[in-house]
């Protein structure tokens, strides 16, 4: 055989392998509104960046008949690219090939991109397409989800780890995207749940749809494994593309750092407007983010869950920051369960790779009441103190508002470990807001009182003259500085670049014990 033959021969072999499952699986890949797993890749990666590896890889399974039934890729593709001229390791699951079940070569392939990826500091993204296990090679399918899950957790930490949920994700293959930082869904064609719909009516009697049980808005909103959500696959593979920008590529790097033409000392106006002269009157802490970032730009995290709690990644003079703040539109901005466990991922993942924390805080307290209690609010509030009390990234803080009770220290207070801790004008930092603390202090003056509501009012506006303001935590040096709000963004600029050099260490230990 020639050179010349041999090359025919491997281009033959490469069409086959690009073919997936073939024409009539593609087409129907693309009836259901999907896209196959290399058109994902086009889009997802830079112009001709992407380079193949195991293409030729075949099952090895004799049983039921797969001996016969072989596809180059054996229904994933994998291999290394660019976003943003930056590399990334990526694998790609093909439902057009064996509806994209994972064999014990599939695992394998996956595998050896995880592995380059920890190894070369790179971060790894999954497209994730599957309907699970192949039930005909029984362990070895399993023990292939356990490796992949085992590299899912070595890499937690050392390499950025996103996964995009495009089709179905069920049973043991839910357990990689839920190890990795950063989960997208689209409606309408991703679904992740444990069990089925089926087993779900055997089992508990309860009729549930695909959507209703798994669906994308459901885990955006209620369960919170999603962190985005789309309304097609060409937006969710386009923010995977921006999150990148915001994130260094490994442990061991700082992240990117950006141009930009917007002024460090810009001073908006609108900020004197934002929070109301009335304490119980809500207001959108967006406004205040977005005065503050660059270009008013904020990629947020886990928008419809929890959001009474935001977080997400904006940039001070271009540099990203992790950026965490009560809203109080939503609950006042109270921490409950499920926005003390988004708070604490969160702070986790910045702090792991080197992005400052920015916090702005208006907190009444956590939340009361018995769900809650029930519920494990001290054992989850504690998981976003522990997560901040951790960290040692440039910590800041601007407290707008109320800072009430223990969710005052948990929220990035000087007491733990807080950087530059500043307060607007408007801050009231306080045990407990008037209502409370003046019923506690001065229960039995009101009864006795003539006209006890006269008396309570009274007692109420004392009680404000001497906490609800910022200056007595000034004194004590717990609050740096009380700045004029339009002061705010060139205070934080210039406190992140005093920040650049920190260097912190917790003590020596294999890991902490968080409370989980």
């Amino acid at each position: 055989m020639t050179m010349r033959e041999k090359l025919e021969e491997l281009e033959r072999r490469r069409r086959e392998a690009e073919a997936g499952g073939g024409r009539e699986r593609l087409e129907k890949q693309h009836d259901k509104g999907k896209l196959t797993a290399r058109e994902r890749l086009d889009l997802l990666l830079d112009d001709d960046s992407f380079v193949e590896l195991d293409r030729f890889v075949e099952h090895r399974c004799t049983e039921f008949g797969l001996e016969d039934r072989k596809y180059p890729g054996d229904g994933v593709v994998t291999g290394h690219g660019r976003i943003g001229g930056r590399k990334v390791y990526v694998y790609s699951q093909d439902f057009t090939v064996f509806g994209g079940s994972l064999s014990e070569t599939h695992a394998e392939k996956i595998c050896k991109v995880m592995d380059l990826a920890r190894r070369n500091g790179v971060p790894v993204i999954g497209l994730n397409d599957s309907g699970g296990a192949r039930i005909q090679e029984g362990v070895d399918s399993l023990g292939g989800y356990a490796e992949i899950f085992l590299r899912n957790t070595l890499a937690s930490g050392v390499v950025p780890q996103i996964s995009a949920v495009l089709g179905p994700c069920a049973g043991g293959a839910v357990y990689s995207p839920a190890i990795t930082d950063f989960v997208f869904m689209v409606d309408g064609i991703s679904h992740m749940f444990v069990t089925g719909p089926n087993v779900v009516k055997k089992v508990t009697h309860e009729e549930v749809t695909f959507d209703e049980l798994g669906g994308a808005p459901v885990h955006g909103a209620k369960s919170g494994v999603a962190h985005f959500t789309h309304s097609s696959e060409v937006e969710s593979l386009q923010a995977i593309r921006e999150l990148l920008t915001f994130l260094p590529s490994n442990n061991e790097e700082d992240p990117p750092v950006r141009d930009t033409d917007d002024p460090a000392d810009r001073a908006d106006e609108e900020l004197l407007e934002i929070v109301p002269d009335e304490p119980n009157q809500p207001y959108d802490m967006h406004r205040v983010i977005g005065s503050v970032v660059d270009d008013g730009e904020f990629l947020e995290v886990h928008e419809d869950f929890a959001r009474n709690l935001i977080v997400g990644f904006g940039r001070l003079d271009g540099r990203p920051v992790g950026i965490v703040a009560n809203q109080p539109a939503v609950l006042a901005g109270v921490l409950d369960i499920d926005a003390s466990v988004k708070g604490a991922r969160f702070v986790r993942f910045c702090d792991s790779f080197n992005i400052p924390l920015l916090t702005f805080e208006d907190v009444p307290g956590f939340m009361p009441g018995l769900d809650q209690e029930h519920g494990g609010i001290i054992r989850h509030g504690a998981k976003l103190l522990y997560a901040y009390c951790e960290a040692t990234v440039p910590k800041m803080t601007v407290i707008t508002r109320k800072a009430y009770g223990g969710a005052y220290d948990v929220m990035s207070s000087k007491h733990i470990r807080g950087d530059v801790n500043l307060a607007w004008p408007t801050a009231e930092v306080a045990v407990m807001g008037p209502e409370g603390a003046v019923e506690i202090l001065h229960r039995k003056e009101i009864q006795e009182a003539d006209d006890p509501e006269a008396r309570t009012e009274e007692l109420k506006e004392d009680f404000r003259e001497t906490f609800a303001h910022p200056y007595r935590a000034a004194a004590r040096g717990y609050v740096d500085d009380v700045i004029d709000p339009r002061e705010t963004r060139s205070r934080l600029v210039s406190s992140l670049e005093m920040l650049a050099e920190k260097r912190d260490r917790n003590p020596p230990k294999k890991h902490g014990n968080i409370p989980l």
